[in-house]
């Protein structure tokens, strides 16, 4: 065994190398492409940022309603962030939460008119989820975290991004629900005829289930997101988390803290 760095024995026999995405996509910050990656990888708001786990947990019972709820949150996202960028420099600062719920509630009435007059079935199978979308906490996050702060064509690409995530984690989630709980899939039977179907997985318990593993799995695949070949300390004594938002970065090439300062001090000398 060898200490390779404070904190954390590592063995030189034992060492596995994790996939991190962030190793293998470099894009400017900010831009479309960076803002769609970061929404649907990097800050998937499901399995990263745990939000919106009340449309998550109950309309993923066929992947149908999920594609449905995940569209439907995605059109009113990237509307109401482009609104709210666009407004931003007028919304005075102790108007900003209320504005911004009116806002996202116009776009909400408009989308719940269209699915009732043009989707009747989908429409009666989400009920109450869409006017629910108001209180989504992911599009009052993105307004209030990034399209009151930004220009309006990131804003876009940020709803975008951010709500392609929402639609692919609820699919995912859908997708193993109904095709255990009912051997279908998007309403299609794909499962043999003797297959008996599961039934915790169409009710709460199997919701939280299936979300725990595909939490677990993105996590697998994200943990340690900011290391390097010699393998960062989670502990806090390395310079940050994660490289991509460190503002220290430039100063320290990912490193760690240690090193970093050492380097810095040779420098100098």
């Amino acid at each position: 065994m060898s200490r390779k760095n404070p904190g954390e024995l590592i063995d030189p026999y034992r060492k596995k190398k994790r996939f991190d995405l962030s190793r293998y996509i470099y894009l400017r910050k900010d831009s479309f492409q960076e803002r769609v990656v970061n929404g649907i990888y990097f800050e998937n708001p499901v399995f990263m940022l745990a939000l919106g786990m009340c449309p998550t947990l109950a309309t993923t019972t066929s992947v149908t309603n999920a594609i449905g709820m995940g569209l439907s949150t995605t059109a009113i996202l990237m509307m109401s962030n482009l609104f709210i960028s666009l407004l931003r420099n007028i919304i005075p600062e102790r108007m900003r939460m209320p504005s911004y719920i009116v806002i996202i509630a116009s776009f909400v009435t408009i989308v719940d008119f269209l699915m009732q007059g043009f989707l009747p079935q989908m429409y009666e199978s989400l009920g109450v989820y869409i006017p629910l979308i108001v209180v989504n906490c992911i599009i009052m996050g993105r307004a209030e975290a990034y399209a009151g702060k930004h220009g309006p064509l990131s804003s876009i690409a940020d709803g975008a991004g951010m709500g392609l995530g929402f639609t692919g984690a609820l699919i995912l989630v859908a997708a193993v629900r109904e095709l255990l709980g009912n051997g279908t899939l998007a309403g299609y039977r794909v499962m043999p005829q003797f297959y008996e179907p599961i039934n915790i997985f169409v009710l709460a318990p199997g919701a939280f289930l299936v979300l725990a593993l595909f939490v677990a799995i993105m996590n697998r695949l994200r943990i340690g997101a900011a290391r390097r070949e010699d393998e960062w300390d989670p502990t806090g004594k390395f310079v940050c988390g994660d490289c991509r938002t460190c503002p220290r970065v430039k100063g320290c090439g990912g490193k760690p803290a240690i090193e970093a300062a050492g380097s810095s001090q040779e420098g100098r000398r």
